[in-house]
């Protein structure tokens, strides 16, 4: 977050080293509040509809105002989670960070990738995001980064097949 101690006017951290970290598509906080605000409006209207059917109408108009208080932090956490977003392509292997409250770093070999997905859906495609997805031997160590540009998307899984091929056939 801007003025955090250690984070960029992007957000990114430069606590984590010298890496020249990427982050995700600025749409992804769109994508990430439009399924948020879906669920809070459903569920929302289902507790107003039945305090109105209980003619509880002060209730009604308290639970649109709570809808409303969790409508504006489910966005603050968006972007706290947008900003802990992050790749960086390093000689010998591909390293994947996120996670607001618990961190998780991720480091992928170039030489142990077996094959890249990049995957859209509806929405996706929509807003012109992929997901890069990296499949090892081990399905436990597969690394997923969401939300690219789909541009993006598409040459980092490029590059990635290029570097596993090149990794893979020196060993």
């Amino acid at each position: 977050m801007p003025g955090d101690p250690g984070s960029d006017e992007s957000g990114q951290h430069s606590s984590d080293g010298d890496l020249a970290w990427q982050p995700i598509a600025p749409e992804a906080k769109t994508f990430w509040t439009l399924g948020g605000t879906a669920v809070i409006l459903v569920l929302d209207c289902v507790v107003v509809a039945l305090l109105v059917r209980a003619d509880e109408r002060t209730g009604a108009f308290l639970a649109l105002g709570a809808g409303l208080g969790v409508w504006l932090w489910m966005r603050w956490v968006v972007v706290r989670r947008w900003r802990s977003w992050g790749y960086a392509e390093r000689d010998a292997d591909l390293v994947i960070r996120h996670g607001v409250m618990v961190r998780t770093f991720t480091v992928v070999p170039y030489g142990r990738m077996q094959f890249v997905d990049v995957t859209q859906g509806p929405l996706d495609r929509w807003l012109d995001l992929s997901t890069v997805t990296l499949h090892t031997a081990a399905a436990r160590s597969d690394a997923t980064i969401p939300l690219l540009r789909t541009e993006e998307a598409n040459r980092l899984r490029d590059r990635l097949v290029i570097l596993g091929d090149v990794r893979a056939a020196g060993l």
